[in-house]
């Protein structure tokens, strides 16, 4: 029956969730302006980066691995961009291009180094996220002697409006968010690389007999981590103007509880980008909300804290429940 279906699918917990988040903001600064169009822009702008990221921490979860590098490659990314253009006259495009391969190079490394050494995900991209800021900061200092590198040249109209524009008054962030979001469900719900995801994280050896290519698929996969970091770099600098050697801190951890917030476990084998999508716009309304009503937010860190806590148990709760309906 539908409470059978409803309680089999993983993003149940974020729906629910954003609803009430959307409710209590509704009846707490829906005077403020959260009810109005600029309002319900601003948070889905936050949401949106945080879902690109998301999207794709998702699909490396249920196929059991962590990426704890894209917050750094987030920095290297946009300096990579910033540098080439403003220190080297490159054409944006082109620099965007550089990037790109940056952070496919450098996702395939930690797929690699996983794959090969067997180590846990966890400690690697620890590893590569140290490596990847110092490596950002170091060289940024040597070429230019600072940390931030600013006048970056947006004039190009086709690459500025892919990854600076607006529909209305909505930014084209929106667009990338959903459009992912849509082909990671598509592939993992209607292809066989999706059935290999939830393979590589369930049942791993099983897979290998099966013949499954699980190690060529979970580089594939930090590969594609490390291009949503890249992306929202792209999109960081295009709108900024310049970027940080320090811009994307602390958001590989936000990406994580946005993804288990969704109902992806952290063991592997089960989730929904659908659930990562609805678990970024809970952290977008919440960001945004805090603001808008002008509570200090040093507390939406608490409230990250306890929607991670909360948001397990409850995911743990449906699955019992689900477990129990089956005939």
């Amino acid at each position: 029956g539908l409470f059978r279906r409803l309680l089999s699918r993983p993003e149940l917990g974020a729906v629910a969730g954003a609803i009430l988040v959307w409710v209590f903001f509704s009846l707490v600064a829906g005077n403020r302006g959260f009810f109005t169009l600029d309002g319900t822009a601003s948070y889905l702008a936050v949401a949106s980066e945080l879902g690109i990221l998301a999207v794709a921490v998702c699909l490396l979860m249920i196929a059991g691995e962590f990426d704890l590098s894209i917050g750094s490659i987030i920095g290297a990314s946009g300096m990579v961009i910033a540098m080439l253009n403003v220190e080297y006259g490159w054409p944006l495009w082109a620099a965007i291009l550089m990037a790109i391969a940056f952070s496919l190079v450098a996702g395939f490394l930690n797929g690699l180094v996983v794959v090969w050494t067997k180590l846990p995900s966890f400690i690697v991209t620890l590893a590569s996220l140290f490596i990847f800021r110092g490596l950002t900061i170091g060289v940024t200092r040597l070429v230019t002697g600072r940390t931030q590198v600013g006048g970056v040249d947006t004039d190009a109209p086709v690459v500025s409006w892919l990854f600076g524009g607006e529909i209305g008054r909505f930014p084209i962030s929106i667009v990338w968010w959903l459009a992912l979001a849509a082909l990671a469900t598509w592939v993992l719900l209607r292809t066989r690389v999706g059935n290999w995801i939830f393979g590589a994280g369930g049942a791993p050896e099983a897979s290998r007999n099966l013949g499954v290519p699980v190690d060529r698929l979970k580089i594939g996969l930090f590969m594609t981590t490390a291009f949503s970091a890249c992306l929202v770099a792209i999109l960081q600098v295009v709108n900024f103007g310049g970027a940080d050697v320090l811009r994307g801190t602390g958001q590989e951890f936000q990406a994580i509880i946005a993804v288990v917030i969704g109902g992806t476990l952290l063991t592997g084998g089960y989730g929904s980008p659908i659930g990562a999508v609805f678990g970024a716009l809970i952290f977008g309304m919440v960001r945004q909300g805090i603001v808008i009503t002008g509570v200090n937010a040093d507390w939406f860190q608490v409230f990250l804290g306890a929607m991670l806590i909360v948001a397990v148990l409850v995911n743990n709760y449906i699955r019992k429940k689900a477990a129990e309906a089956k005939p």
